[in-house]
C-alpha cells in the first residue's frame, strides 16, 4: 500500500494580480509620496534595506530587489532594456510579489513597471517637498519617458506649479509629453538646457551619462532632483552645481556605491562623502535645509520603496 504524498503548501490561486491600471486607480502621486514621509517619520531606516542585486546581461541589466517590513515581505524583479524605447517598449519592465511577513505566503503580484513609475517619483516628492521652494513658477524636466512624466504628476501634488518646460534629446517626444502636460492642465513648452536659469525645481529622469546642463547657471533658490542613473561612472549633474549644493540621498552607503552625480564629484575632489545627507534625518527633520544654496536629491532607487507602495496599493485594494 502506498502512502499518501505530502500536502503541497498553499497560497491563493489563482494569486491576485494588480494591473498597471489598478496601481494607478488606487495610489495617486501625492498619496504615494505621502506614505514614504509616514514611514520615515514613523521609523523606517533605509540603513537597514537588504542590498538590491544588479546582473548585466546582454541587452541590459537585470535587478533584484527584495525587502521586508514588520507586516510585508516583497521583491521585485526589474529589467533595464536600453533599446526597448526604440522598438516602442518600456525601458524598465518588471513585477513585483508581496508576502505576508509572519507566513511568508505569496499574497499578490503586481506589475513592477507601473510600480516603479509611481514609487520613483514619490520618492523624489517625498524629498522636495521639503526641499523646493514654497512657490514653484519654473520646472524644468529633463527626459521624456515614464519617469519624467510621473515626476511632473508628483511634483504637482506638492506645489502649485506655474509652468513646465520639458528638455531631451528627442524632439518629437519632448514635444508629444508637452501636450500631454497641458491636457493635464499644465502651461507646457518644449526647451533648452538652459532653461534651468529661473527654474525652483529641476528634474532629471534621463539615462545621460554626462552633465545635461550648466550647474552655474541653477539659481541658488532651487531644488534638482536626479533619478536617471543608478550606475557609479554615469552621472546627470555637473560638479559645478553639486560642489555648492545641500546634498540629499536615499542612503549614503548606496549614493556612494551607485550614484554617480556624487561619486565623480567626490574623485573629482569637488566635494566630501561626508557632505551626503540621509532623506530620513530632513524628513523627520533633524537635518536642516539650508535655503541658501541650491538642494539636490539624488535617487538610485532602493528596495524598501517598493515594498511601501506596493503595501500601500495592496492595503488600498
Amino acid at each position: 500500500m502506498t502512502s499518501a504524498a505530502p500536502a503541497l503548501p498553499s497560497f491563493p490561486s489563482p494569486l491576485p494580480w494588480i494591473s498597471a491600471e489598478e496601481v494607478f486607480a488606487r495610489v495617486d502621486f501625492e498619496r504615494a509620496a505621502r506614505a514614504i514621509q509616514r514611514d520615515l517619520r514613523a521609523g523606517l531606516d533605509p540603513a537597514t534595506d537588504f542590498s538590491r542585486g544588479i546582473l548585466d546581461l546582454t541587452a541590459g541589466q537585470l535587478l533584484l530587489m527584495p525587502t521586508q517590513s514588520s507586516e510585508f515581505v516583497g521583491v521585485k524583479v526589474a529589467t533595464v532594456a536600453p533599446g526597448n524605447p526604440d522598438l516602442g517598449l518600456e525601458r524598465i519592465q518588471g513585477v513585483y510579489l508581496l508576502m505576508d511577513a509572519t507566513t511568508l505566503s505569496p499574497i499578490a503580484l503586481i506589475d513592477g513597471t507601473a510600480l516603479t513609475t509611481l514609487r520613483t517619483p514619490a520618492v523624489s516628492a517625498a524629498a522636495a517637498d521639503l526641499l523646493a521652494p514654497a512657490t514653484v513658477e519654473h520646472l524644468v524636466v529633463f527626459g521624456s519617458g515614464p519617469q519624467a512624466w510621473g515626476h511632473i504628476e508628483a511634483m504637482r501634488g506638492i506645489r502649485s506649479i506655474g509652468r513646465v518646460s520639458i528638455v531631451a534629446r528627442n524632439q518629437e517626444r519632448a514635444a508629444a509629453l508637452a501636450d500631454r502636460v497641458r491636457a493635464g492642465g499644465l502651461t507646457a513648452t518644449v526647451g533648452t538646457a538652459d532653461s534651468v536659469r529661473d527654474a525652483q525645481l529641476i528634474v532629471c529622469a534621463t539615462t545621460a551619462r554626462t552633465p545635461v546642463f550648466d550647474g552655474a547657471l541653477v539659481p541658488d533658490d532651487s531644488c534638482t532632483v536626479a533619478v536617471g542613473s543608478h550606475e557609479p561612472d554615469a552621472r546627470e549633474l555637473p560638479s559645478a552645481l553639486v560642489d555648492r549644493a545641500q546634498l540629499v540621498v536615499e542612503d549614503i552607503a548606496v549614493a556612494l556605491r551607485e550614484a554617480g552625480d556624487l561619486i565623480i564629484p567626490i574623485g573629482e575632489g569637488a566635494i566630501a562623502a561626508d557632505a551626503l545627507v540621509p532623506m530620513r534625518d530632513v524628513i523627520t527633520e533633524s537635518v536642516a535645509v539650508d535655503h541658501s544654496r541650491p538642494r539636490v536629491f539624488k535617487s538610485s532607487g532602493m528596495s524598501w520603496e517598493d515594498l511601501v507602495i506596493a503595501a500601500e496599493v495592496f492595503r488600498a485594494g
